[in-house]
Parts: C-alpha cells; structure tokens; sequence
C-alpha cells in the first residue's frame, strides 16, 4: 500500500470527476488541506469516510487502497493484499502506542519511587509523598488510557478526567486535612469539566472543516464561564474575587475569538 501511488490516484479519479480540491473536501465536510495532503502522500483518507471517498470518485475500496483501478482478474488478489497491509498499519500504530503508554507509565512510576523513598528516608514514614503520589496516580488514570486509545485519545481522556476528578479532591483533602480543598475544588472542577465537553462538543462539530471556527467559539464560550467561575467561587469564600485580571482575560478571549472568526473567513 503505497501512500504516494494513492495520492496520485485520489487526484486522477478527483480530476476525472472535474472535482477541484475544495469541491471535493465540501462534499466529504473536511478541509481542502487534508485532500491536498492524501494527493501528496502525506497523509490517507481516514477509514469513517474511505466509503463516501469512493462513491463520490466512482471507485472501490480495494481499487483507492490500491492506488490504480483493479481489473477482475487480480481483484480478489489486491483485496487480500490491501487488507494485509491495513491490518499492519493498525498494528503499528497500536504498538506506537503502547510505546508511548509504557514509557509514560514508567516515568510516573519512577517519580512515585523517588517520592516514596526520599519520604521514608528523610521522615521514617510515608507522610508528605503521599499528596505527590495521589497526584501521579490521578494523571497516570487520566491519560495513560487516552494515550493507549489513539484518536478518541482526547474524548477517552475527559472521560476520565470527569469520573475522577471529584474522588481525587477528596482524598487530596484528606490527605492535607484541608475541607476546603474538595468543596471549592469540586465546584470549580464541574465548571471547568462542562466547559470542556462544550469544547469537545465544538471541535467535534467543526473540527474536521472549520477549525478556526471551533476556535473562535470555544473562546466566545470561556467568557461566561469565567463569570460563572468567579461569581462561583465569590459566593464560596464570601468576598468578590472579579478584578483587573479577570477583565483582561475577557478582553484577550474576545480578541482571540475575533481573530480566530476572522482567519476562518479568509481561510473559507
């Protein structure tokens, strides 16, 4: 399966169906740049739209992974081929993965150690390490399995944010003997958490074709979250906590929202 022989092929078949990049990139909702990028050989057609890719170019599966169109003949021998060489892609980037999993696993292993022991040696008991080590143990649940999960990453990954996050206050409450930790902690924690899955609902939505746009709500969006957070928190600790900071945090999330607005304009 050869990547650049696939590019030229997507751009024959586009050019056949007198389809200009960005023609083609509107019937499959993404960016021109990711048809350009296939066309060069960066990068391949991802599998959730490989069908419509096809229909739309009036070609088979096997024929687009095949980079030429496949006579009867040798159809079944190329399908068999093409299906070798998928099962190999996925194989290798799932052992990317897994790489990339156990090396971060063995550095938050390390770090819990090095805590454990310079803890037991300075104190003779486990004391202040066991805040750092809850902290490592809670980034090793977040993302190790975002990590090990390839492009749904990032949506497993908040996914374990939003279970944990609220457990883990607690126990740092604890371990501190600080109420306030969790109670304030756990307040702040949803609002951050729902704004998150607004901005994973965003780029989900518009990620794919308009990621300027996906920006620019997204920053629009922070803005009453930052009232929230703070009217919030002001009601939680009793005194105002809006200040000059806060304004220009608005201000700066206006003016990215702005350009971010602007620059998707241009670029459609």
């Amino acid at each position: 399966m050869n990547q650049t022989e696939i590019g030229k092929f997507i751009a024959a078949c586009r050019r056949e169906k007198k389809l200009t990049q960005a023609q083609l990139a509107e019937k499959l909702n993404i960016t021109d740049r990711a048809v350009s990028k296939w066309e060069t050989g960066k990068s391949m057609p991802d599998s959730s739209i490989m069908l419509e890719l096809c229909e739309i170019l009036g070609i088979s599966v096997n024929e687009l992974l095949s980079g030429e169109v496949v006579d009867m003949e040798h159809y079944e021998q190329k399908a068999d081929e093409n299906l070798i060489a998928l099962k190999r892609k996925t194989e290798n980037n799932m052992t990317v993965s897994k790489i990339i999993a156990i090396a971060y696993s063995a550095m938050l292993f390390i770090a819990v150690m090095v805590c454990l022991i310079c803890n037991l040696a300075i104190s003779g008991s486990l004391t202040w390490s066991l805040i750092p080590v809850s902290s490592i143990v809670f980034a090793w649940v977040v993302f190790c399995p975002g990590i090990l999960s390839g492009k749904k990453g990032i949506l497993i990954s908040l996914c374990s944010l939003s279970i944990f996050i609220i457990p883990w206050l607690f126990l740092l409450s604890q371990l501190i003997n600080v109420r306030a930790i969790f109670t304030i902690g756990s307040a702040m924690a949803v609002i951050s958490i729902v704004f998150l899955w607004i901005t994973a609902a965003v780029f989900g939505r518009f990620g794919r074709t308009k990621k300027q746009t996906a920006f620019g709500i997204s920053f629009l969006a922070a803005v009453p979250f930052v009232f929230i957070y703070n009217l919030t928190l002001s009601k939680m600790i009793n005194e105002p906590v809006f200040d000059i900071w806060d304004m220009l945090t608005i201000f700066l999330l206006l003016t990215a929202a702005f350009a971010s607005f602007v620059c998707g304009r241009r670029a459609g």
